[in-house]
């Protein structure tokens, strides 16, 4: 098929500035391993607003594109492309999955060249690497589909394959957004308990309960370390996860846990942002580690998931709480800022 000549895109231009929603141009021509996709929904995670404040330093890449959960159908592929075909809905996704890792396309936008990397998502057709799309049947619900890019198999894998969690094990969520939400879900699947949900926002505790959480705290004004503690009693806690990147949380949970608990890190820390622990505890089976997007794998951890869902045993529907088109992104992600959204938000492309 021919490749549209222009789309819509979010491009972030400067850092900690908003977003410009303009029209640019894309590549005539796909590379080897490219995959063309109309995207009809994307969920705005915690990293694109790190991306755009500066988490992690100077970005050297601007100006260029983000996001990277959605869904899509696939419109075209380029050369040695054999996982996916056109007219396949997909899940795009930042972790890598089967096929080829392509070069990343350029767009143009007034003459100036618009980079990407292997996924975007906050545009209205993407040009992505193979790995970076997994096929799902054709009749799934495209809203849904979305989540699986990040939101669900980065809670789950979290829980799965970092923290290990064990049935009867305890753990604290801290940070119940999107992703947050869904390691509350997998929590329940694997008979944790207790299972606490913290957060500042009411909406999100809300919303963690209706997940299957079995203890709330509002960081907003209750002191979490405190509460934590009375609530595990002397029994000490399995497993802390955060969400939020904030060196002093990351410190309580490494506080808190058993001498063989285990702290994951998914929340960032933003650069210069040093965390402060007594070391030896995990030469005795203490266990410190960061997350990458739950090292899950897509193409067989998508198809589990979204089973679990076809059979009514997660909830998804439920999370997708905020739905905004392109022209409005910049306005969602205030919403996402200031605690108004309490799921996950997407920009619809339909």
């Amino acid at each position: 098929m021919t490749i549209p000549k222009t789309m819509k895109a979010a491009i972030l231009v400067e850092q900690r500035q908003p977003l410009v929603v303009a029209e640019i141009e894309l590549p005539q021509q796909l590379d080897v391993g490219q995959v063309l996709v109309k995207v009809h929904y994307t969920g705005i995670c915690g990293s694109q607003l790190g991306e755009i404040d500066g988490a992690k330093g100077p970005d050297r890449f601007l100006p260029h594109l983000l996001g990277h959960e959605a869904s899509g159908t696939v419109m075209a592929v380029g050369p040695g492309v054999k996982h996916v075909k056109p007219d396949d809905v997909v899940v795009l996704h930042w972790r890598k999955g089967l096929g080829i890792e392509a070069t990343p396309p350029t767009y143009q936008w007034q003459g100036r060249d618009v980079n990407a990397g292997w996924v975007t998502t906050f545009n209205e057709y993407a040009i992505v690497s193979e790995n970076r799309c997994t096929p799902i049947p054709s009749d799934s619900d495209l809203q849904v589909a979305a989540l699986f890019g990040c939101a669900v198999t980065t809670g789950f894998g979290v829980v799965e394959n970092n923290a290990k969690l064990k049935i009867g094990e305890s753990i604290v969520v801290f940070g119940a957004g999107g992703i947050g939400l869904n390691m509350v879900q997998a929590a329940v699947l694997v008979s944790a308990y207790p299972i606490i949900a913290v957060d500042i926002h009411k909406n999100r505790l809300q919303l963690a309960a209706e997940m299957g959480a079995t203890h709330l705290i509002d960081s907003s004004y209750e002191d979490p370390k405190s509460k934590i503690a009375e609530i595990m009693g002397n029994a000490g806690l399995d497993v802390f996860i955060d969400n939020t990147g904030q060196p002093s949380i990351i410190e309580i949970g490494y506080q808190l846990t058993k001498p063989q608990g285990r702290v994951v890190l998914v929340g960032v820390p933003r650069k210069g942002k040093d965390i402060s622990i007594y070391s030896l505890p995990l030469h005795f089976g203490k266990v410190l580690i960061g997350s990458h997007g739950g090292d899950c794998y897509p193409h067989l951890d998508i198809p589990r998931y979204h089973n679990l869902f076809r059979l009514d045993r997660i909830k998804l529907k439920e999370l997708i709480t905020n739905t905004f088109n392109l022209g409005e992104i910049n306005k969602a992600i205030k919403k996402i800022r200031n605690g108004e959204v309490k799921g996950r938000c997407l920009i619809s492309f339909k």
